[in-house]
């Protein structure tokens, strides 16, 4: 279960620590390396090269080639002089032929292509337009539907009540108290539900609660076993066969979407009598340790793992704070987290952080080490009229290394904290495929340079290199120099790449872009937010309502869809933007906080203490109805954990490079500063 006890949470939002910027880790400390700030500012200025065969066999032979680059993404190459070709041509005006931005291989032959192209964009754009403007009424006629008639009298007070808490425990009894007045309670005491199989899993609990007790009795007598079945192995099989992702559609969030807080109690009594079965397992003395780890390996491989994935959204991230905040006093934070762009920035400080000093981080005084966007128009303005970017990548640099650290490594940050730390980068040109940097396929890289090419929007930041750490501890340029920006134009949830390297297959999404937030709407609604229409079952807006927003928002994509697959879509700065609108922007479980239209203003603008101090209790409010399918999870999932590094051999690679328990226990406990405390104790003494 989720940790509703506020003693464990750090400081809240309205105490008075949590706007003392001198409380902060590190706050007199910018954690920054010169020498690696110089070595990439190096990198940054040297021209970009795609080594063939002959130069990868040579490293010495120097490239008979001339750097050529445009001042910036809007200016060209070559620009046009006029006149020039007139005295170069005896006065006689040539007329330049101009370069088509497609070659036959996308367009392909045929004068159709030609002359149905624009007037078939601006057909489809028009009508793309009408939709948009049919489904923002549509909201509004389900906004209005909602406020005025499922809203009123006493349930509108009770969910004043719950938007008003502070705490996660408060939150609680004001959920509770709401789930009774609409009767919600009943629900959870019935079994049946069509979307899980309520009798099998009712089977599985009774059957796995008997062989339990009949092995635990064998536990305390001692019984050998070896003349009969042993109730011990029957468990084992059992466990085997039921602990896996979504087994019977327990894990459906569905289950959870029908009250405010809880789901139904056959399925509470059966992830408890799981997780009890596991820890029982791992301490039992009738299996050895190589069946048992045997047995948790299997588990681990069939139930998977959890992953915190991070959106972009510029300014919009820093509500990932909040959502952090509440995983993280609720003892919920996953292991491993991906952020993208602006949420690679909150991914890289809870990955490179223990939880003691996140603790004392994830408070409104963070603003203060939040400088990124505190130069005038003045400046800002001239260095875009210049070098087309709005920031500085090298002072960038200097900024972000107090978020990861210093110039930590991902293989660096996994060791101090044992969190996977994920961040998206997407290559400079088209052809090249998305990377997902960690300690697997980039170990070496420093997670600074991969924050910044991950938030290298065209237009607010150039492309930038990414660097990797040498053996000597001196940085230099990753992957032969070539520039990466903004996962956020692919992938800005890296589901699949997750899967494929550490087994994720059950997501918590934090998603804040803003332009596609509108377009996030749940018509039976979703995890701790039930539909009020008809005692929840209903549909938003009703029948009606629910039906024209589905398919309005269906026909958009369906038309986008139809303007990428005919490569008709115009892309400005050479970049394809329809994946921005195109992709897949949810998970298992997707929180998206309650955002102000006042944050647009604010998009590319430094958070004072106030604005921080709302989004994270918004962060926090988004979080809270989604902990107690998260605590589910995660109860099973640990118990997992625990058994696997406790049977895993002490001379295993992974052994070796992930903390010790006993490590991690004291650095949950202490935070760095205290350990240095100690230390300069002992050498006094």
């Amino acid at each position: 279960m989720a940790d509703k006890s506020k003693k464990t949470d750090g400081p809240a939002v309205d105490s008075s620590e949590a706007w003392d910027f001198h409380t902060l880790p590190d706050w007199d400390n910018d954690l920054v390396n010169e020498d690696d700030i110089l070595a990439f500012a190096s990198a940054l200025s040297a021209p970009e090269t795609s080594p063939s065969e002959e130069d990868m066999l040579n490293p010495k032979r120097k490239p008979e080639t001339e750097f050529i680059t445009a001042l910036n993404d809007w200016r060209p190459i070559h620009q046009r002089v006029r006149g020039k070709q007139a005295r170069e041509n005896g006065g006689t005006k040539v007329k330049r032929k101009r370069k088509v931005r497609r070659g036959k291989d996308e367009t392909r032959e045929g004068w159709t292509y030609t002359v149905l192209k624009y007037p078939f964009l601006f057909m489809v754009l028009g009508w793309i337009v009408v939709l948009g403007v049919l489904y923002l009424l549509t909201r509004l006629y389900i906004y209005l539907y909602e406020q005025y008639i499922a809203w009123r009298g006493q349930r509108e007070k009770l969910r004043r009540s719950l938007r008003t808490q502070t705490s996660y425990a408060d939150w609680v009894r004001a959920a509770k108290e709401l789930d009774r007045y609409l009767g919600n309670d009943r629900w959870k005491e019935e079994d049946e539900y069509a979307y899980y199989d309520s009798r099998t899993v009712r089977r599985v609990m009774e059957q796995m609660k008997s062989l339990r007790h009949k092995a635990e009795a064998d536990e305390e007598l001692s019984a050998s076993g070896n003349e009969r079945q042993r109730p011990i192995d029957d468990l084992t099989g059992l466990v085997e066969a039921c602990v896996k992702n979504n087994f019977a559609g327990f894990e459906n969030p569905r289950l959870y979407s029908e009250t405010y807080y809880g789901t139904k109690n056959l399925v509470q009594n059966y992830v408890d009598e799981v997780s009890t079965t596991l820890h029982f397992l791992l301490s039992s003395r009738q299996l050895t340790l190589d069946e048992k780890r045997s047995l948790f390996k299997h588990l681990s491989a069939n139930f998977g793992r959890t992953a915190l994935c991070l959106s972009g959204g510029a300014t919009f991230a820093y509500y990932h704070f909040g959502i952090a905040k509440a995983l993280l006093d609720a003892d919920l934070l996953p292991d491993i987290i991906t952020g993208t762009s602006g949420g690679a920035l909150v991914a890289a400080l809870l990955a490179t952080r223990t939880n003691a000093e996140l603790k004392k981080l994830l408070i409104p005084a963070l603003a203060y080490r939040i400088t990124a966007c505190s130069e005038g128009f003045s400046v800002w303005f001239v260095r875009w009229w210049r070098t087309g970017a709005r920031f500085d990548s090298v002072q960038w640099a200097k900024l972000c290394s107090w978020f990861t650290h210093g110039s930590l490594t991902f293989m660096e940050a996994y060791q101090r904290t044992g969190r996977v730390l994920n961040v998206t980068c997407v290559p400079s040109d088209p052809h090249s495929p998305t990377i997902l940097a960690n300690y697997l396929t980039a170990p070496d890289c420093v997670i600074w340079s991969a924050v910044l090419a991950s938030a290298a929007v065209p237009g607010i930041l150039n492309p930038v290199v990414l660097m990797r750490k040498n053996r000597y501890g001196k940085l230099e340029p990753y992957s032969f120099g070539h520039k990466w920006k903004d996962g956020s134009l692919r992938t800005d949830i890296p589901l699949k790449s997750l899967n494929l390297h550490f087994g994720v297959n059950f997501s918590v999404v934090s998603q804040v872009n803003p332009h596609i937030n509108l377009f996030f709407f749940s018509s039976r609604g979703t995890v701790g937010r039930p539909v009020t229409h008809r005692r929840g079952r209903g549909w938003r807006g009703g029948f009606l309502g629910s039906a024209v927003e589905s398919y309005l928002k269906l026909d958009m994509t369906k038309w986008l869809k139809v303007l990428r697959h005919l490569e008709l879509l115009p892309r400005p700065l050479g970049q394809d933007w329809s994946e921005i609108w195109l992709q897949r922007f949810s998970g298992t479980i997707t929180i998206w906080p309650r955002t102000r239209i006042s944050d647009f203003w604010y998009i590319l603008s430094d958070p004072t203490m106030q604005r921080l101090a709302h989004m994270i209790h918004a962060g926090q409010l988004a979080a809270w109805p989604k902990l107690n399918f998260i605590a589910n999870r995660m109860a099973i999932e640990r118990a997992i954990d625990e058994a696997r590094r406790a049977t895993r051999p002490s001379n295993h690679a992974t052994a070796i490079l992930t903390p010790k328990a006993e490590d991690r226990q004291l650095r949950n406990v202490l935070s760095e500063e205290n350990l240095q405390d100690l230390l300069e104790k002992a050498r006094a003494n």
